[in-house]
């Protein structure tokens, strides 16, 4: 999101309940998210899980983590299945998106995301949030994509660059943990993000 548009929503909203959300985002620290959804279409598709990890001082902080199982609203086929592994037995009982905004919102506060694919995630939740809370997600974002493609093109301007996260992974040295599940992959991202930043560093 860019500058002007934060502006604006923290005009309009800054003032409310959610004000903190419109803050400063503290210096140093990103909170690595990931969903797992029920397809790749942002308007039709619904999220199944959501998982969110602090990267603070260094370190990936999995005790102050947001981990949840989320109730799709609707129903998802085998493809869905195979690739993340939940069916609809393990969401039945989980909460619908609209209740479980508030609390991560709380939770999250003005820090910076961060994500591989971050745009698909965050479009996932502006939807619902515009509903629910009548603006979508302000926070400001880091793509751990976009990071390593700058940092590959520094080295060689031509290079092909694999912007897999498996790849990512392999070539920062960082264990791919619970690939396909939202915390294994917010938590791969976030030690990728640290790794990219020690060797850039």
């Amino acid at each position: 999101m860019n500058a002007l548009r934060r502006w604006w929503l923290r005009r309009r909203h800054g003032g409310g309940e959610w004000g903190a959300l419109f803050g400063p985002a503290p210096a140093g620290e990103w909170v690595s998210l990931d969903l797992e959804t029920t397809g790749l279409d942002t308007r039709r598709d619904a999220i199944l899980s959501l998982a969110a990890v602090p990267v603070r001082g260094g370190r990936v902080v999995l005790a102050e983590r947001f981990e949840t199982l989320v109730h799709p609203g609707r129903a998802f086929d085998i493809d869905s299945i195979r690739h993340h592994r939940l069916t609809p037995a393990d969401v039945a009982d989980a909460p619908q998106l609209r209740e479980v905004l508030p609390g991560f919102l709380r939770w999250l506060g003005p820090r910076t995301l961060l994500g591989h694919h971050l745009a698909f995630d965050a479009a996932m939740l502006d939807g619902p949030m515009r509903v629910v809370m009548g603006f979508p997600l302000p926070n400001r974002r880091a793509e751990l994509g976009q990071a390593w493609l700058d940092h590959r093109r520094l080295a060689d301007p031509h290079a092909h660059v694999d912007l897999s996260l498996d790849a990512i992974a392999h070539q920062l040295g960082v264990p791919v943990i619970a690939r396909h599940t939202a915390l294994g992959d917010a938590t791969t991202v976030a030690l990728c993000w640290l790794a990219l930043q020690a060797r850039a560093g």
